[in-house]
């Protein structure tokens, strides 16, 4: 059963709250400001973080002006060029696929998409709404691109659409938010430089309408509801705007009665006044300790990041991340949404970490390199990369090579026995190929470095193991 508005948790919420929560609610109902313990922020920061996560990128995608932002709401934002170092919408982004991204805003009517056909290997169309569940509705892995197409989409609460169909429409795609990221992932093939400018030309074919406008008519006004303030990160969220946010985002998502996750979020919200379908009233809502929120978030944060450094914990969650609503746990949930914070699934691509050798933080005090036989070269079907990342913000390291990943768009060269030395250095070593070079700045700083493997061998992953960094010896 779908839910949205006002339709879920009634009078029925004392008895669905988290142990220890009982209490709470009947204090929140005599005092209107409950006290939470640490376990108490615990629970809600995990449970939100998916949202705030995804509040922060959606609304900065579609609200900022950038390499990776459209700068409005249904709009498209198409990109001809590698990420730089400039972006800074979303933590760690690539540098080996080129990003289309339509930012959609379904609430006063549906919006169509028109896709191209693509000459490229690896092409997929990735959505996620606030609440952070991954689908792929478009892949070359699943056949698709070979022609064009017109997308249709829509939510439980788009106005004056139940469904119905349209003429010229291929397929219809219910969202589950009606705030959507749609990014499209194109190789572009830029070391083929025919290849290259055909697929760009094929990428500015795409368009975005709503659907009258793509009936002939003229796009319906949009209400004028304001946003609440994204932040900076998305601790800026949970100590400055938490509950407002997420009064705002229940009221634009579809929840079920009968997914545990739902249920479990909004029971815990329910005793702070933040409940689908209401208006956000800051002198009815919970007065709730924003240092605290940003302390517990910060840690959660950086807990995360931690596993996906280690790559026996990292493991684990790699092949369960970026999955569609009710195929997905919360700890991978909070995983993704701390490093991500947007992905695909693992049969569309795998991401795992690269690490130290003598298990130490890669640090830019030091030279690092990588080495893989051809043997051990990652079960890619399509292609792989390694992007280089500073700790921190999970952002480009800037040099004025801009080179930020090795891989088969940004470049690189195997050696005669078809295996390659990878070198993470301030200063490009002797010998070594400018493609195989990463280069770093001199000064303490925690580097993150993160393998992507387009279409994976899920079946040779199981047995194949990353590759680690070796503190390099070797002169300049």
């Amino acid at each position: 059963m779908k839910i949205s508005k006002r339709s879920f948790l009634g009078g029925a919420v004392a008895s669905m709250l988290p142990s220890g929560w009982a209490a709470v609610h009947a204090a929140a109902e005599q005092a209107g400001s409950p006290k939470l313990d640490r376990a108490q922020v615990e629970n809600i920061v995990r449970r939100s973080y998916q949202y705030v996560a995804l509040y922060n990128v959606i609304n900065k995608a579609a609200l900022q002006t950038g390499q990776l932002s459209t700068g409005g709401w249904n709009k498209l934002k198409l990109n001809t060029r590698l990420a730089d170092a400039d972006v800074k919408v979303i933590a760690r982004p690539n540098n080996d696929t080129l990003y289309q991204i339509v930012m959609l805003d379904l609430r006063e009517e549906p919006v169509v998409l028109d896709e191209p056909a693509f000459n490229s290997k690896f092409v997929n169309l990735e959505c996620s709404a606030y609440d952070h569940y991954v689908t792929v509705p478009m892949s070359t892995r699943q056949g698709d691109y070979k022609k064009p197409q017109k997308l249709l989409f829509y939510t439980q609460r788009t106005k004056g659409y139940r469904g119905q169909k349209v003429k010229g429409i291929d397929r219809y795609l219910e969202m589950t938010g009606d705030f959507v990221y749609a990014n499209h992932r194109v190789m572009p093939h830029a070391r083929e430089p025919e290849r290259f400018k055909q697929i760009v030309s094929q990428i500015e074919t795409m368009k975005v309408m709503t659907l009258s406008e793509y009936l002939g008519g003229s796009p319906k006004s949009v209400s004028g509801e304001a946003f609440p303030d994204f932040g900076k990160t998305d601790a800026d969220i949970f100590g400055n705007n938490l509950l407002e946010v997420l009064q705002f985002v229940f009221n634009h998502t579809t929840f079920s009665g009968s997914d545990n996750l739902d249920r479990a979020l909004l029971a815990a919200y329910k005793p702070l006044g933040v409940a689908p379908g209401q208006k956000w009233d800051p002198a009815k809502a919970a007065n709730i300790d924003g240092a605290l929120f940003r302390e517990v978030a910060e840690e959660v944060a950086k807990a995360n990041i931690a596993i996906m450094l280690d790559p026996k914990k990292a493991a684990l969650f790699v092949p369960k991340l970026f999955q569609p609503k009710g195929t997905i746990e919360l700890n991978t949930l909070v995983v993704q949404s701390v490093v991500g914070p947007m992905g695909n699934p693992a049969d569309e691509a795998l991401y795992p970490p690269v690490v130290a050798a003598d298990g130490k933080p890669l640090n830019a005090m030091h030279d690092y390199v990588i080495k893989m036989s051809k043997d051990e070269l990652p079960p890619a079907k399509a292609f792989w990369s390694l992007t280089l990342y500073d700790t921190k913000n999970g952002f480009f390291i800037p040099n004025p090579a801009k080179k930020y990943s090795v891989g088969e768009n940004a470049g690189y060269k195997l050696d005669a026995s078809g295996g390659i030395e990878i070198h993470i250095a301030a200063e490009k070593p002797a010998g070594v190929p400018d493609e195989n070079w990463l280069p770093i700045n001199r000064r303490d700083e925690n580097l993150d470095m993160i393998m992507r493997l387009y279409v994976p061998d899920l079946e040779k992953f199981k047995t194949w193991k990353a590759p680690k960094a070796v503190i390099s010896q070797r002169p300049v």
